[in-house]
């Protein structure tokens, strides 16, 4: 699966090349729209860093798969966006290979063995410090595990020549960007507890400014590890040793015995249709796919088209069907292995879903129930990439570390901060109450467990082609967001560009209220959704989507990379 087909690759651009060529193929080829989605020939990377997309990019230009490219940008993402990316935290990959059965990756964290559903509590009660903001909250990762497995069976290239990138960019630094500049100013003094990461992180305490170089050599002799050995060069050896010691140190779980034995799991995809295309998603621990398709079961019974882009009518069904998936999401999901009685099948079947459908009354608001569940915390820092390939290979990965930058606790010696991923487990049995807390049974710790998760990386068929990849960062609303991707351009026909400016609304059950981007709903709109009883309350933003499509009348790829959020970027060639 790793040899590399000779012939092929001297059919591509070198990487120089590949680069020019990706700035000149929108100039070349036909735009939809005044403000028009990358539109290139062979394959395509969107990332939520544009020095991980070159990386990428290269690697397609080299003769690589979508896998590989995936690869290669998740490990450069781990160098380039230390507050997403990462090596010590986890995820899920969708692929979609152009021949053959999809399949998802679930490299989701797991709770160590010594876990247990009342280990947030202190003298018997809940202590959210320990729950989010300490060294008890880290997880044992998956991501190194999870992407070694997809690469080992369906990969092209070399894994050490995937690694290569990021090492360099993690030894010899990359300059800092405005957005980085600001994103690290702001982090500094949640990391003033931790040596280490005031040490890779700032300029002997002192914020690095535009134009500095980064360097990261600790991290570049792990990923150097890493490319050398595979996931022994991470969960095994001095890698390991190092996370034990820093976790010994600060009191955490994580044993020697926990990283060995860590393992990625195999799942079938979610599957659904929705106005004539297939749609595959993330299932269980993943939340996302049957939110996902449950909503768009619902919203299959109305024509949003003829209610309107953004009116009131519209935005009203769309919510309505969010809030019911969402109070499902914390009735009966959780890991599937420890929760093997989920009702999935029923949650995303038609029947299901035109039953719920019966109870939206389009004159009024439904109301969301307190006194049944409430939700915890659920940070917004993930990150996505999109991929296709020139054999129309598809990938679709989403990684995380929690919250922004994780636990903020970078491993002395090795470079990578941990994740705070325990906290995306419930409180404590019964201590779900409506000031923020969530007991359920589904979703408490347990040794070995993977949390529930907001992931939905997702692919959209039509005809057999990706007529849509798609994922986001934002928590919750990540959900919501690859929701609205779809309805933007199945029901309302947009271009790939048009669909990612379009502005995003977010409802999930509790808080009972419509969250929305400023200038994203009109004032009369606004006036028509209170009139039937919702809530509004307006945010800045509302997730950050990569995305990429293959128009297969023209024959062209197309990506487009979110500006909500800077040094995004989508490159192809």
């Amino acid at each position: 699966m790793h040899s590399t087909d000779s012939s092929r690759r001297r059919t591509r651009p070198p990487a120089a090349l590949a680069a020019a060529l990706a700035v000149l193929w929108p100039a070349l080829l036909p735009a939809a729209d005044a403000n028009p989605p990358l539109r290139v020939r062979n394959g395509l990377v969107a990332s939520q860093n544009f020095l991980a997309s070159r990386v990428g990019l290269d690697v397609l230009a080299d003769g690589g798969s979508a896998m590989d490219a995936a690869v290669a940008t998740a490990f450069a993402l781990a160098v380039t966006l230390p507050e997403a990316g990462n090596i010590g935290g986890g995820g899920f990959l969708l692929y979609r290979p152009a021949v053959g059965e999809p399949v998802l990756y679930d490299f989701r964290e797991t709770a160590p063995a010594a876990a247990g559903p009342t280990m947030f509590l202190r003298d018997g009660k809940y202590d959210r410090q320990l729950h989010h903001d300490s060294h008890v909250a880290v997880g044992v990762p998956g991501s190194v595990a999870g992407l070694h497995m997809a690469w080992r069976e369906h990969g092209r290239l070399p894994w050490k020549r995937l690694l290569e990138p990021a090492v360099e960019l993690a030894r010899e630094g990359f300059v800092v960007t405005d957005g980085r500049a600001r994103s690290l100013a702001r982090v500094l003094p949640e990391m003033s507890a931790y040596p280490a990461s005031l040490e890779q992180f700032s300029r002997d305490g002192r914020p690095y400014e535009i134009g500095d170089l980064l360097r990261q050599d600790d991290l570049a002799r792990t990923l150097e590890r890493i490319a050398r050995h595979g996931r022994d060069g991470f969960y095994r050896g001095r890698t390991a040793d190092l996370i034990v010691k820093e976790m010994r140190r600060g009191g955490g779980l994580i044993t020697k015995e926990d990283l060995a034995a860590y393992n990625p799991v195999r799942r079938a995809p979610l599957r659904g249709r929705y106005r004539g295309h297939d749609v595959l998603s993330a299932p269980p621990p993943s939340s996302g796919g049957t939110a996902l398709l449950q909503m768009l079961n619902v919203l299959e019974g109305y024509d949003l088209r003829v209610a309107g882009y953004g009116s009131a009518l519209g935005v009203h069904r769309v919510v309505e069907s969010m809030r019911r998936a969402f109070a499902d999401r914390a009735r009966y999901l959780g890991d599937p292995e420890a929760n093997p009685s989920m009702p999935i099948p029923r949650l995303i079947s038609r029947d299901y879903a035109a039953a719920l459908r019966l109870t939206i009354r389009d004159d009024r608001a439904s109301r969301s129930s307190p006194e049944r569940f409430t939700w915890p915390h659920e940070s917004d820092e993930t990150t996505h990439v999109s991929i296709i390939d020139r054999d129309r290979n598809a990938v679709s990965l989403t990684t995380t570390i929690e919250a922004w930058y994780g636990s903020k606790i970078v491993v002395p010696g090795a470079g990578f901060l941990l994740n705070n991923e325990m906290g995306d487990f419930n409180a404590g049995p019964g201590l779900t109450d409506d000031e923020g807390l969530i007991g359920t049974d589904p979703n408490l710790a347990a040794p070995g467990k993977r949390m529930l998760s907001s992931m939905t990386p997702t692919i959209v068929v039509k005809d057999g082609q990706p007529a849509l990849v798609v994922g986001s960062p934002g928590g919750r609303t990540i959900i919501n967001t690859v929701l609205l991707m779809i309805l933007n351009v199945v029901d309302f026909e947009m271009s790939l560009r048009q669909a990612v400016d379009a502005p995003r609304f977010h409802h999930q059950w509790l808080p009972d209220r419509i969250v929305y981007e400023r200038y994203g709903l009109s004032p009369d709109t606004r006036a028509l959704l209170e009139a039937r009883g919702h809530r509004l309350h307006e945010v800045e933003s509302i997730g950050m989507v990569e995305a990429a499509r293959y128009d297969a009348q023209a024959g062209v790829v197309e990506g487009a990379s979110d500006h909500r959020r800077p040094d995004g970027a989508a490159l192809g060639y």
